[in-house]
C-alpha cells in the first residue's frame, strides 16, 4: 500500500539518518502525558466533516493493517509523515491520542517518542536543539526502534565493572558489578530479563549513588504512567537498565537493575497489539466510505 504523497520505504535510524537542517516546514506534535492515562475512545468528528481528508484517513489504515501484521520483537513498521498536510495531520492526532509511555532518546541527536492511546502505536519527533519537531514518524511494534539501540563509546571504567575501585565506604555495591558483568557478557539477543532487587539488598545510599556512577547514564528514558509511575533508564553499559517503580504519592517502592535488551515494562505485548487493532476497527468504523472510496 502506497500512502498519496507519502512514501513507505525503509527509513534510516541513527546518527546521520535525521535531516540536518529544517526545510521551512514546521511540524506540531503532541506533548508528553502529565497524569495517569486510561484509554478513552477519542472524539472523533463526522465522517462529512472530514471526507477530503483523505491522506489521514489513508495514514489510518495503514496503521490497521500493520497491528495486524506486526509480531513482538521483529522490527517496528514504520512511515514516515512529516510531509502530511496540517488538517491531516490534526485528525491523525485526534484518532491517536497520547497514551502512558512516554520515551526520550538523548545522544548525537535527539527525539521524542509518545504511545498513543493504541498500545503499539508510537508517534516519533526527530527534533532539533531547541527541541522542534524535524522529522514525524508512525511506528508499530512493541517498542519503538530508537528504545533498543545500544550506549556507543561506554568509558573505559563501565567495560571492566569488577574491576573499578571503590572508595572506602562502599560495602556491597562491588558484588553487583560482578553479576553485571558476567551476565552481560552471556546475554543473548531476546533473552529473559536478569533482574537485581535493590530494594531487597542491604545497600547504603552511598552504594546506590556508586552504582549509578559507575554504570552511567544511556540515551533512553522511559515513563510509563499507571496507578504509580515507572521510570526505566538505560545506563552507559549496554543491555543495563534502571527499573524504578513509585507509588501514587511519588514515593520509590521497588528499585531494581535489569539485564536486558529491553525492559518489558517498557514494551507493548502481543494481546495489548490485538486489542489495539480491534479498537482502531472500531473507530474508523463510521469512516469506511472516505477509507474505501
Amino acid at each position: 500500500m502506497g500512502l498519496k504523497g507519502i512514501p513507505i520505504a525503509s527509513i534510516g535510524i541513527g546518527p546521520g539518518s535525521q535531516p540536518l537542517e529544517q526545510d521551512g516546514t514546521s511540524l506540531e506534535y503532541i506533548n508528553l502525558p502529565e497524569d495517569m492515562g486510561v484509554y478513552q475512545k477519542p472524539l472523533l468528528p463526522e465522517p462529512e466533516e472530514v471526507r477530503h481528508l483523505a491522506d489521514a484517513m489513508e495514514v489510518m489504515e495503514w496503521v490497521q493493517q500493520a497491528l495486524q501484521s506486526y509480531r513482538p520483537g521483529e522490527d517496528p513498521l514504520l512511515v514516515d509523515i512529516s510531509t502530511l498536510e496540517a488538517q491531516n495531520r490534526e485528525l491523525v492526532n485526534q484518532i491517536l491520542g497520547e497514551g502512558e509511555v512516554a520515551i526520550r532518546y538523548t545522544a548525537a541527536f535527539q527525539a521524542k517518542m509518545q504511545e498513543s492511546v493504541l498500545a503499539g502505536v508510537w508517534r516519533t519527533f526527530y527534533v532539533d536543539e531547541q527541541g522542534a519537531p524535524i522529522r514525524d514518524l508512525l511506528e508499530v511494534g512493541d517498542v519503538p526502534v530508537l528504545a533498543r539501540l545500544l550506549a556507543k563509546n561506554a568509558s573505559p571504567a563501565v567495560q571492566n565493572l569488577s574491576n573499578v575501585q571503590p572508595a572506602t565506604e562502599i560495602m556491597n555495591a562491588m558484588p553487583i558489578l560482578t553479576e553485571i558483568e558476567d551476565r552481560i557478557s552471556n546475554l543473548a539477543p531476546g533473552a529473559k530479563a536478569h533482574v537485581i532487587n535493590l530494594t531487597l539488598l542491604p545497600l547504603s545510599k552511598e552504594d546506590v549513588s556508586f552504582l549509578d556512577q559507575t554504570l552511567g547514564l544511556g540515551p533512553v528514558n522511559i515513563l510509563s504512567r499507571g496507578y504509580g509511575d515507572c521510570r526505566i533508564t538505560s545506563t552507559a553499559v549496554p543491555n543495563v537498565w534502571w527499573v524504578r517503580h513509585y507509588n501514587s504519592t511519588g514515593t520509590l517502592i521497588l528499585n531494581t537493575l535489569e539485564i536486558v535488551d529491553i525492559p518489558a515494562a517498557a514494551c507493548a505485548a502481543q494481546e495489548d497489539l490485538q486489542d489495539s487493532s480491534l479498537r482502531l476497527k472500531e473507530m474508523l468504523e463510521p469512516y469506511q466510505d472516505i477509507l474505501y472510496s
